[in-house]
């Protein structure tokens, strides 16, 4: 709310009393941790329209339609005026609506008015430092004050370009999406994860999914889907061309699996729903394919590790995962030997560590790194008669 309000260039409190005059809830405000609270539920398209009142009402100009109006209270008459930077309309608001009541009680602070009084202030000071005869001159630096309370106009002049006015709505719609659109992370996983599909689909029948990447993952993690994310990634981006679309939107899944042991199992899930849509080009193909996704560390070893050892079916038959896992069976062999080679290796490696020493040859004139046997311990040599001597 701080954000829309901030665009409308109107206090937090206005848009939220609103909603409450409105939808006729109660309403809570802590300014100081940016809570503005409109009590109940409420759905997320009635508040958006109701938004879309309060700015035609209390924001947009009534002459041109655009945002950049002030407000102006008479606390004595009783009445609020409304005033464009745009076009220069000035006239008063309709006060029968129940906001212009809290309005008349809350007014808005005027930062132009404030920032008019330090600059006054600011002239006193120069006026009071000066000596007598720059005072007698006073009439030459009067130019320079005309031009600085004009900053503001100037100012305004820019922000009422066509272009400006475009971006300042447009931020003020990203806004207000953005309040109301939180209400989906209220809803079942089931619903958004479909609306997390629906989304990537969208992005994909544009043509826009290729370079949407970030835009995906903020989606997912506005939703509360990031771990769930790469199985529908795989349904929308991947068919029997697997193999060349790892490449291609390994960027894309890395952003859900990087050190997310749970996505990768999800990766697993998508690439198990695949083999059965396409069965006779990846089955045969089953085993390249993961080591495909294992050399793009998009899978890490003991995921799949622990995927091989326990054929589930959640995602197809059992029957058919029970063939996936066969022709898997090779990849996995061949993990479980690397492994063994590297733990195989180090041992042997500390081994010889042992047994090596640094001698110097004489005829090369070097120092040489030779592996020496380890001599045998004395009790065991041979027995020898000493009067054979």
């Amino acid at each position: 709310m701080t954000d829309v309000a901030k665009s409308l260039n109107r206090p937090p409190t206005y848009p939220t009393k609103f909603f409450g005059c409105e939808l006729g809830a109660q309403t809570q405000f802590d300014a100081k941790n940016d809570r503005f609270i409109v009590n109940g539920s409420h759905e997320a398209n009635k508040l958006q329209d109701m938004l879309d009142g309060f700015i035609r009402k209390f924001v947009l100009c009534p002459e041109c339609d655009n945002p950049e109006t002030d407000l102006h209270i008479n606390a004595k008459k009783q009445t609020i005026g409304n005033s464009c930077k745009a076009c220069g309309y000035r006239g008063m608001l309709d006060t029968r609506h129940k906001l212009c009541t809290f309005i008349l009680r809350n007014p808005p602070e005027d930062t132009g008015s404030a920032k008019k009084k330090e600059k006054k202030s600011k002239k006193k000071d120069k006026e009071n430092s000066s000596s007598d005869g720059e005072a007698a001159n006073h009439n030459d630096i009067d130019a320079p004050d005309a031009v600085d309370r004009d900053d503001d106009d100037e100012d305004w002049a820019e922000e009422t370009t066509e272009e400006a006015q475009q971006r300042r709505m447009e931020e003020i719609s990203t806004h207000a999406k953005n309040l109301t659109l939180s209400e989906d992370l209220e809803k079942p996983l089931e619903e958004r994860v479909n609306l997390f599909y629906n989304f990537v689909k969208q992005k994909k029948e544009d043509g826009a999914v290729d370079f949407s990447d970030k835009e995906i993952l903020a989606e997912a993690e506005r939703l509360d889907v990031k771990d769930t994310a790469p199985l529908i990634l795989t349904e929308l981006l991947m068919d029997e061309n697997i193999r060349d679309q790892i490449k291609k939107y390994k960027r894309h899944f890395l952003r859900f699996t990087h050190n997310n042991k749970k996505a990768q199992k999800y990766l697993l899930g998508g690439f198990e729903c695949l083999v059965k849509l396409h069965q006779s080009q990846l089955l045969p193909r089953v085993p390249l394919v993961l080591k495909d996704l294992y050399d793009a560390d998009l899978l890490e070893e003991d995921v799949i590790l622990a995927w091989a050892e326990k054929v589930s079916k959640k995602y197809v038959s059992k029957e058919l995962a029970k063939e996936i896992h066969a022709k898997a069976a090779p990849f996995v062999k061949w993990l479980k030997e690397a492994e063994e080679e590297s733990e195989g290796s180090g041992a042997d490696e500390e081994e010889d560590e042992d047994n090596v020493e640094v001698v110097y040859s004489a005829s090369a004139r070097e120092l040489k790194v030779e592996t020496v046997k380890p001599e045998k311990p004395a009790e065991e040599e041979d027995d020898f008669d000493i009067d054979a001597i």
